[in-house]
């Protein structure tokens, strides 16, 4: 049986390939997406009538699971542009070469660190940092210590306090395991491993995904009903406890901090489906996502920072989001290259 995910979008792509004999043909150009993806509906229709075109999302599920199916269905793609690949799945799309490469004009504004395809097979549009947060009561004097490294989290003065996700499951999950792999070193003995050896030895929790943990085991967030002070969240996410559903107007101060401490940077990208019938419409689309109109929305929209260096974040950011001071990272192959096994190894080490 087809799961549902599974079914939404083989569904969406028989639509995209009938058309009802003698109906006129509109012009469209199709944006397959994560599931995660969201821009108001004012964002996607001036990209419409700028260029008197239909525009039609196409998710696709996670970040995985959208290449997974980007690479599958590259003889005949489902889409004209792909938006959420980010740098711990690059590699492999590269690899596969499903992209055909396109610079943007709007590249000038953006870091050259974020630029991650000398190539220019796909655009940097927005960035991430997956950081650790913690519940204000539970810290400072008369409190538990905050951490200052990653290694302070396997302190016997934090056992049972932290909740992370499983990376073989979930996104932020994958991003600290790369956090640590940066961290610590990938080296047979020590490094990486003995790192989550004495986590697991200090009472660490694991939960499936980041809705389960920050929402089910957290402490800190307004909404969240558990009693671990410790998540492995991002460094927005005491933007988002605080940001007004409108207009973003922020409180004085976020029940939740995200620490400089292991912050993994997670760049997402848009690409040019190699195949594409509409590669200038499609451009087009790649350079309105990274118009600074567009650029401006994201915070508040996915609590994303911008890829451009020239749009200013919204109040809610600025008083309460964190840019860390010197984030971890790994290229995208050296990744591609140790994802699996370093998933496999620390399911071995942490859930066996």
């Amino acid at each position: 049986m087809l799961r549902p995910r599974t079914m939404a979008v083989l569904t969406a792509a028989l639509l995209l390939l009938s058309v009802a004999p003698g109906a006129a043909q509109e012009r469209t150009l199709t944006l397959m997406t994560h599931d995660s993806f969201y821009l108001p509906d004012s964002v996607l229709e001036a990209f419409e009538a700028a260029h008197d075109v239909e525009l039609r999302l196409l998710p696709a599920g996670d970040a995985g699971s959208m290449v997974n199916q980007a690479i599958l269905t590259a003889d005949r793609p489902l889409a004209d542009v792909l938006y959420g690949i980010d740098n711990t799945f690059l590699s492999r799309a590269l690899a596969a070469d499903i992209f055909q490469p396109y610079r943007s004009p709007a590249l000038a504004f953006v870091p050259a660190e974020l630029q991650l395809d000398a190539d220019d097979r796909v655009t940097p549009i927005d960035v991430g940092y997956v950081c650790l947060n913690l519940d204000r009561s539970a810290f400072g004097e008369g409190g538990l210590p905050v951490p200052t490294g990653l290694e302070d989290l396997a302190e016997p003065a934090l056992a049972g306090q932290l909740v992370v996700q499983n990376p073989a499951t979930s996104s932020p999950g994958l991003a600290f395991l790369l956090a640590t792999v940066a961290y610590f070193g990938d080296e047979e003995q020590g490094g990486w491993r003995a790192f989550w050896a004495d986590l697991r030895d200090n009472g660490v929790t694991v939960s499936p995904d980041w809705n389960a943990a920050y929402y089910g085991e957290f402490s800190g967030g307004v909404d969240s009903a558990g009693d671990k002070p410790l998540v492995v969240s991002y460094g927005s996410s005491p933007a988002a406890e605080v940001a007004g559903s409108a207009a973003g107007s922020a409180a004085e101060t976020s029940p939740t901090l995200a620490l400089d401490v292991g912050c993994f940077r997670q760049v997402e990208f848009a690409g040019i489906l190699a195949g594409t019938a509409e590669p200038e419409l499609a451009a087009a689309l790649v350079d309105h996502l990274l118009s600074a109109e567009v650029q401006a929305e994201l915070p508040l929209a996915m609590y994303v920072y911008p890829a451009r260096s020239d749009v200013a974040l919204p109040e809610a950011f600025q008083q309460h989001a964190l840019v860390p001071s010197a984030p971890l990272s790994l290229d995208p192959a050296v990744i591609d290259a140790g994802r699996e096994t370093w998933i496999r190894e620390w399911t071995d080490i942490v859930l066996r």
